[in-house]
C-alpha cells in the first residue's frame, strides 16, 4: 500500500533527497516556501523514482503558513502515513551579546514553533494513516554548540525535547523520532558557511568528509521503517560528535 508522506523544506538538500529516497510507490507532498523552481524539479525527480509528486507553497514562519500548508493537503487526502519536519534555517549568524527579540522570534518560529504546531495540525490525519510516524529534524548544533549559531543550536535543541515528549504522549499509535545532521553538504551551509569554515568541519570529522544529503535521508527511511523506535534522536555526524 503506498504510503502518502509530507515533508516540508523539500525543495532542495536533506528534503529534497528524503523525497527521492522515499518516492517508489509513494504519494509525496513537496512543501516549499520560495524556491518553486527547485522544488519542481525535486517533484521531477519523484516521479522518475517511480513515486506521485503534490508541491505545496507555505511561508512556515508563521501560524497562518503552517494553517494553509495543513489546508491544502488536507484538501488532498484524507489520511497521512508519515510527517517529516525538515524546515529549518540558521536565518541569521548572531553573537549573544547582540541578539535581538525579532531574529529569537523568527528562529524559533521557523525551526521550532512551525514543527509542533504542524505535528499538532497533522495529528488527524496520522491517526488515520498506517503505522504513522514522525520525523523531525534538529541538528548537531544543539549538541555541542555553535558559536554565532546559539539561537539555532536552541531552537534545535527544543525539538529534541519535544520528539521524546510526542512520542510519550502518541504511543503507542504514533511513533515520533527525530534525526540530528551533523554538517551536510546543502545550500545551508553554501548560505551561512564559508568554504573555510566547510574545510575546518571536514578536517575536524573522524570520517573525514561533510555529510551528503542522502546520509541523512537513509537515516530518515530507517525510522520510518523501523517499528520499534520511537523517541529516539539518531546523529548523522561522521564522528563529529560522539555520546
Amino acid at each position: 500500500m503506498a504510503k502518502i508522506i509530507v515533508i516540508t523544506g523539500a525543495s532542495t538538500g536533506i528534503g529534497a533527497a528524503t523525497a527521492r529516497i522515499l518516492a517508489e510507490g509513494n504519494d509525496i507532498f513537496i512543501h516549499y516556501n520560495a524556491s518553486r523552481e527547485s522544488a519542481e524539479q525535486t517533484a521531477a525527480e519523484v516521479q522518475e523514482h517511480g513515486g506521485t509528486a503534490h508541491l505545496v507553497q507555505a511561508d512556515l514562519f508563521g501560524e497562518a503558513g503552517c494553517d494553509a500548508l495543513f489546508s491544502e493537503v488536507a484538501v488532498m487526502t484524507n489520511r497521512i502515513d508519515v510527517l517529516v519536519n525538515n524546515a529549518g534555517a540558521l536565518v541569521q549568524r548572531q553573537g549573544i551579546g547582540e541578539m535581538e527579540w525579532s531574529l529569537i522570534d523568527r528562529v524559533f518560529s521557523l525551526n521550532t514553533f512551525s514543527t509542533m504546531f504542524l505535528t499538532s495540525l497533522f495529528l488527524p490525519l496520522l491517526e488515520k494513516g498506517t503505522d504513522p510516524c514522525i520525523v523531525n529534524i534538529t541538528s548537531i548544533a544543539a549538541r555541542h554548540g555553535a558559536p554565532t549559531a546559539t539561537l539555532y543550536g536552541a531552537a534545535k535543541g527544543a525539538i529534541d525535547s519535544f520528539t521524546r515528549g510526542a512520542a510519550a504522549e502518541l504511543a503507542p499509535k504514533i511513533r515520533v523520532n527525530a534525526v540530528a545532521p551533523g554538517v551536510i553538504d546543502t545550500p545551508f551551509h553554501e548560505r551561512y558557511s564559508t568554504p573555510q569554515r566547510m574545510e575546518m568541519f571536514r578536517k575536524n570529522t573522524p570520517v573525514d568528509r561533510n555529510g551528503r544529503p542522502e546520509d541523512v535521508a537513509r537515516a530518515i527511511r530507517f525510522l520510518i521503517e523501523n517499528e520499534f523506535i520511537t523517541g529516539e534522536t539518531i546523529d548523522v555526524n561522521g564522528g563529529l560528535f560522539m555520546r
